[in-house]
């Protein structure tokens, strides 16, 4: 993203610091891309409302044709506030658990959305609770790796979905409680390696293929994996031309071994979203350490943005891109470690996936710049919290040159508001 482009100091005076800000053209234009590669027959496009559920982007998803992955009761009412159908004819909305949760067992049954069972023991749950309707099987099937280690959706090590071995037990449990199978899913995770995504979703659509004899009632099978994004500079994008070829011969294959029309849907994941926002936050102060027998020394970047407002670095290594806009945009570039505010030594947001500081060249900023995390828009908003008490950030949306708040800064009231003291 082009920072020049943005009044993210007037903003920041506006709104204070840290916040989040979106571009809606970019977030239009990735929508768009996805509407285009699953044009036409046997192929739909799913948005996980988990990657980043403000009203805007649910908005630009219905307006692009997109259908959801939900993966609460919330995020179904969500999706539903924003204009996407209830019920399962087509089934636009999908939730996909693997227990459910708070609400999320009345709302399915309530509002008639697909069912993704990734627990055989859901089957009874929704039997027991009175739903009516059809079903997706979540299938593990034994592969698949998330861009680290900890995010692997599949394989031996994972929590998600029916063991493939054991699908056929789950498919008798739902059919004596009557509920037909109409869809097939797995999650395998995007990957390390740009070219590990395509042939996780060959391999995927190959043991579908093995699968679907036994389904005479699925329509379509979802090939979950998340489109590669580019957080790194010299990192590659993702082709969607040759991803469109590879969906299309998997149609062609999955109809061939159920012997009539059988479609896919696909999950972007971070793809429509990563690349839309920043995280802006404010440089506080410049500090060093010296080395000593414990290790070598380093210069600190020290902001406000914490891991409550972006945990992915602390979380997984995550990297994002960082730029200084201010005084000291200018300079040389010096090896430095941004960090925020939090008291956690993990707060920091130049690390590596071994959770080891990895410095950045950086200019040197002057205290009251600000610090720009690229790259922020999947599961930056949305995994944020009220650690220490802190407010989440406000979140601005950038649209036809105007700027829209479109999540307030959180007060201590907004944190305290559901404490009480009540009998039970």
């Amino acid at each position: 993203m082009d920072l020049s482009r943005y009044p993210l100091d007037v903003l920041a005076g506006r709104v204070g610091t840290p916040f989040y800000f979106y571009d809606g053209a970019i977030l239009d234009q990735k929508f768009g891309e996805l509407a285009a590669l699953t044009d036409g027959p046997g192929l739909q496009c799913r948005f996980a409302v988990k990657a980043n559920p403000a009203c805007k982007v649910l908005e630009t998803a219905h307006k692009h044709g997109m259908w959801i992955d939900a993966v609460s009761g919330n995020e179904v009412l969500r999706a539903k506030r924003a204009g996407f159908a209830m019920g399962n004819e087509p089934p636009t909305v999908m939730y996909t658990a693997d227990v459910f949760r708070d609400n999320a067992l009345q709302v399915v049954v309530e509002n008639g959305v697909l069912p993704n069972i990734g627990s055989p023991g859901m089957i009874r749950e929704l039997a027991e609770a009175g739903y009516r309707g059809p079903v997706a099987l979540r299938i593990n099937p034994g592969f698949g790796h998330g861009h680290v280690q900890a995010c692997d959706t599949g394989g031996p090590s994972s929590k998600h979905g029916i063991w493939y071995e054991d699908h056929l037990e789950a498919k008798q449990l739902a059919d004596d409680a009557g509920f037909p199978v109409v869809a097939l899913h797995a999650h395998v995770g995007t990957g390390p390696q740009i070219r590990e995504f395509d042939e996780n979703m060959k391999q995927l659509v190959a043991l579908f293929a093995h699968l679907l004899p036994h389904y005479p009632d699925v329509r379509n099978v979802n090939l979950g994996g998340g489109i590669p994004h580019p957080y790194k500079p010299d990192a590659q994008a993702y082709p969607l031309d040759e991803y469109r070829e590879i969906l299309q011969g998997g149609v062609r294959q999955l109809t061939a071994a159920a012997e009539r029309p059988v479609g896919i849907e696909i999950e972007p994941g971070r793809y429509p979203v990563a690349g839309m926002a920043l995280l802006v936050a404010r440089v506080k102060d410049v500090k060093t350490t010296r080395t000593n027998e414990k290790g070598p020394g380093h210069q600190f970047i020290m902001v406000d943005a914490g891991f409550n407002d972006l945990v992915r670095p602390a979380m997984y290594g995550s990297y994002h891109k960082i730029s200084v806009v201010g005084q000291g945009a200018g300079r040389a570039p010096e090896p430095f470690v941004v960090a925020g505010p939090l008291c956690e030594s993990g707060d920091v947001f130049t690390r590596d996936d071994q959770e080891l500081l990895q410095p950045r060249p950086l200019p040197r900023p002057e205290p009251g710049d600000l610090v720009v995390l690229h790259d922020a828009g999947a599961y930056g908003a949305a995994m944020s919290s009220n650690y220490v008490s802190l407010g989440r950030a406000a979140q601005v949306f950038w649209e036809d040159g105007k700027a829209t708040l479109i999540a307030r800064r959180e007060t201590l009231e907004d944190i305290v508001r559901r404490e009480c003291e009540e009998a039970l």
